[in-house]
């Protein structure tokens, strides 16, 4: 028996590397029996039938999973927001956050594409680098010439699972093509008439970078909220989630209950008025969802 990870799952193979090689495998019956699909990032054990070759036997259990792309055990989600073609969105962002937070995954945030705006929308998205920084999340501001250089970046990538995540557009295949030349994704190109990118993904695989493993294919492009319950929410905004104890009611919403520590926040201006408002905007979505049978 040896044991590995799954680096990239391809027609009915699963590729698991140990530390000196590259297996392929086959996963056992007892998983499709069990309803169970080993996943790109699944720690495993398995056997060696013949050299290179073996059956997978057991999946360890996951720190978390996702299923676009299907990939588990993912340390951090980096997120790609382009100020303009297509233009930033603080609702999006904020969308991309509370689903990668509900999935405990360490969102990082890449905003590109700044050396073609104005020094008064450089200010502005400065400004909401600074409240982001605040809450805890690390942001780099790159300029879309930068994406072929990527230096002093490097140590967000070293002993990490990353997934990319973002809008179609915003420039997710060019860094990753610029990080690895080699990888040769295709840049889709942003259409006019709709704004958005054309799919570019394909099968997924964990590619080495910069000390680490970088999934080659984007992640969450469904943007749903379907597996958060009302009571998470708060939990997905990390400046509400320290201060949720010290409002008066358990169970608070922090929507129209009185005395609530969220909303005397907002007030005093120690959380940003729209990531309160947006947390507003998805407890309602959460609360219109229909339910599922």
């Amino acid at each position: 028996m040896a044991e590995g990870r799954i680096i990239k799952a391809l027609s009915g193979f699963y590729y698991v590397q140990t530390k000196d090689k590259i297996y392929q495998c086959r996963g056992r019956g007892v998983f499709r029996n069990k309803n169970i699909t080993p996943l790109v990032g699944d720690y495993v054990t398995f056997d060696e039938s013949n050299p290179d070759e073996g059956y997978i036997q057991e999946i360890n259990s996951r720190t978390n999973e996702l299923v676009r792309p299907p990939i588990a055990n993912i340390d951090q989600a980096i997120i790609v927001s382009s100020v303009v073609t297509p233009e930033f969105s603080t609702l999006l962002l904020d969308r991309f956050l509370v689903l990668i937070e509900s999935k405990d995954i360490k969102p990082v945030i890449f905003i590109t594409k700044m050396d073609v705006i104005t020094d008064e929308q450089v200010k502005q998205i400065e400004g909401y680098e600074k409240i982001y920084r605040e809450i805890g999340y690390p942001v780099e501001l790159l300029s879309s010439k930068r994406a072929s250089e990527l230096t002093g970046l490097e140590h967000y990538f070293t002993d990490k699972i990353s997934v990319f995540a973002g809008q179609s557009g915003v420039g997710k295949s060019s860094l990753l093509n610029a990080l690895k030349p080699s990888l040769l994704l295709k840049t889709g190109d942003v259409s006019k008439s709709l704004g958005r990118g054309k799919h570019t993904t394909r099968h997924v695989e964990l590619v080495k970078i910069n000390g680490g493993l970088v999934a080659d294919t984007p992640g969450f492009s469904s943007l749903e909220f379907n597996e958060i319950v009302m009571e998470e929410l708060t939990d997905c905004f990390p400046e509400m989630r320290e201060r949720k104890e010290s409002c008066k009611f358990r169970g608070c919403m922090h929507h129209k209950e009185p005395k609530c520590a969220i909303k005397q926040a907002v007030d005093q201006g120690e959380i940003a008025h729209f990531r309160y408002e947006h947390y507003l905007t998805f407890l309602e979505e959460i609360q219109n969802r229909k339910p599922r049978y």
